[in-house]
This record gives structure tokens, sequence and C-alpha cells, in this order.
């Protein structure tokens, strides 16, 4: 957590100085007084000045950077963790060199630290916030692949005349291929299954 401790000749100031520093503003932060301002002898000698602790409030998106960081920072991974925060999702982006271990096969391994960096972010918060990590552009280029391959199989399951079976993949994944053909109306797709192994089926409207 971001925390600085200033001193001024008031609190404002000291809390002033410390909101600079933090590049922050007064919604963002707690400040606690450490000292009062105290007048010297003749209001000269002797005197004390305003002392405050400020510090930065937790939300899920301080607690996401901070949960990844600590896991880069053990990997020994040099990265910039960018965060693109609204008022119902975090959107984190990660880029670095040699970032495909955190990748995964088919982005396994992405979504497993996902799934740890929410249940960090969201814990005891009333209010939840999803958090979306990607990394390098990763999700992006796996949606258009997966796109793509929506489009070839359903002329293939149109042109055949049967039912084509996808492998399996993880809800959001199957949630591209049905958004991408929801439009087509010589074929429609349907998904059967258990997870991890629930698949789409394009199947050809007769």
């Amino acid at each position: 957590m971001n925390c600085v401790e200033k001193s001024a000749k008031t609190i404002n100031e000291a809390v002033e100085n410390a909101l600079r520093e933090l590049n922050l503003n007064k919604d963002q932060v707690e400040i606690v007084v450490l000292e009062e301002p105290t007048k010297g002898l003749f209001g000269i000698i002797g005197g004390k000045p305003a002392r405050v602790k400020v510090s930065q409030k937790e939300n899920p998106s301080i607690r996401a950077k901070n949960f990844l960081e600590n896991i880069m920072k053990a990997m020994k991974l040099d990265v910039e963790i960018n965060i693109d925060e609204n008022e119902e999702k975090v959107k984190v982006n990660i880029n670095g060199p040699d970032l495909g271990i955190l990748i995964g096969r088919r982005g396994e391994t992405l979504d497993a630290l996902q799934y740890l960096v929410n249940l960090s972010a969201n814990k005891s918060f009333e209010k939840r916030k999803r958090v979306l990590l990607d990394i390098e552009g990763y999700r992006k280029r796996r949606e258009e692949t997966l796109k793509k391959l929506a489009y070839r199989l359903a002329d293939k399951a149109k042109q055949r005349g049967r039912n084509v079976v996808l492998e399996p993949m993880n809800s959001m994944e199957r949630r591209i291929i049905h958004t991408a053909l929801q439009d087509r109306v010589d074929i429609y797709t349907f998904s059967e299954g258990d997870e991890p192994y629930r698949k789409i089926i394009i199947s050809p409207k007769k």
C-alpha cells in the first residue's frame, strides 16, 4: 500500500504535501494525524510541526496489482502492469519479455492466474469487481483466432450437412464461438458435456 508521512506548519499543508507525492486526492486516501502542531515560546522557539500519515485506500485494483507484483517478483520477471478500472470490472494487462510461461497451453495458466487474482482482489469487499487479466494482448489474439475457426467450421458443417464437434473450451472461449455464429441462419450452436470437458457443437439447420 502506498503510504507516506509528512510534516508541515499545519495539518492541511502536511496532507497536501502527501497527496502531491502520492498523486492522489483526498477521496482515495486515509489520513491519520500523528502530531498536532504546537507553538513555541513567543510563537517562535520550540514549536513542533504537524505530522500526518497518509495511506492509499485499498480497493480491488490495488489488491490485484499488489498480488501480481509479488508473483512477478518471486518469479524474477521484469514486467509492466497496466490497469484500467470502471464501476464493474478491473482490466489488467501485463507486458514484458518472455511471458509465455504465464500464458500456458491455450491460456490455461493465464486463466488460473486470473482466478487467483480475483480471489485476492475481492477478499473482504462487499461489492465485488471482476478482474480480467491479459498478458501481452493474448486474449485479443486468441479471440480473433477462435472467430476465424468458428467461421471455417460453420462452413464445413453446412457443406457436409453434419455436426462439427469442437475441442473442449472454457466458458469464455465458448462464449466467443457462440457470439461469432449467432447471426448465421444456416447453422446453430450448442454446448454439451461437463466442465472442464464441455465442448461446442456446430450443427447445420435442416
